[in-house]
């Protein structure tokens, strides 16, 4: 009898035990405070723009900096699809700037030069057209094909191919890439609005619902 007793008094004290357990378990979770995308907060990254060319108004209250490889087919189809409405419907009027970053992926043969051959032409005021030219036309010619985009694009001839066959923007271009593996870029492309990471060539859908929470706030 005593043995029975004592089994049901440790029984009784395991059940309070247990709905004690349960209880300061709910009180916990509804204290807790929500924690990710639940808190509308989303997690944001310094990113440095550098003194890169960009497009847009010097001041607009979104900043879109994308780290990009001129090789890359994913920057590709980021060029094609989602950066080309981007630019109509924010850049244009003004509340976007957009910053492009050089990230040339090793396995990429020509996307240094290409990445140079955009700065090139940026001496010459023309970065953003040589920037088109190579996402529209392609890098497999490598330094050949840069040099012919040159002339098709009206620079001086003799100054980009001096500047291109120098490596004068060598060190322009590990510095973006030192600065985007500093902002945990991984791969490409890799998109931050106002620091806020976008990874991959997501569609314009995604770029226009946090630019416009951003246009918001």
């Amino acid at each position: 009898m005593e043995n029975k007793g004592l089994k049901i008094i440790i029984g009784v004290l395991a059940i309070v035990l247990i709905i004690s357990f349960i209880s300061n378990s709910k009180t916990d979770l509804q204290n807790s405070p929500p924690t990710g995308q639940a808190t509308g907060q989303p997690t944001r990254i310094q990113v440095s723009a550098d003194d890169d060319d960009f497009l847009g108004d010097a001041n607009a209250p979104v900043t879109i900096i994308e780290f990009s490889d001129y090789e890359c087919p994913f920057c590709g189809r980021f060029y094609t699809d989602a950066l080309q409405q981007i630019k109509e419907k924010y850049v244009e009027t003004g509340k976007v700037k957009f910053v492009y970053r050089d990230f040339p992926l090793s396995l990429h043969t020509n996307a240094q030069k290409a990445a140079e051959s955009a700065e090139c032409a940026g001496d010459q005021e023309k970065y953003y057209e040589m920037h088109n030219m190579l996402f529209e036309s392609g890098v497999t010619g490598g330094i050949t094909s840069f040099k012919q985009y040159a002339a098709n694009l009206g620079l001086n001839q003799n100054e980009f191919d001096v500047c291109l066959d120098s490596g004068k923007y060598y060190d322009e271009i590990q510095n973006d890439i030192k600065d985007g593996s500093a902002a945990g870029v991984r791969g490409t492309p890799a998109t931050f609005v106002n620091g806020i990471l976008v990874s991959g060539a997501q569609p314009f859908s995604v770029f226009e619902q946090i630019i416009e929470a951003e246009l918001a706030s």
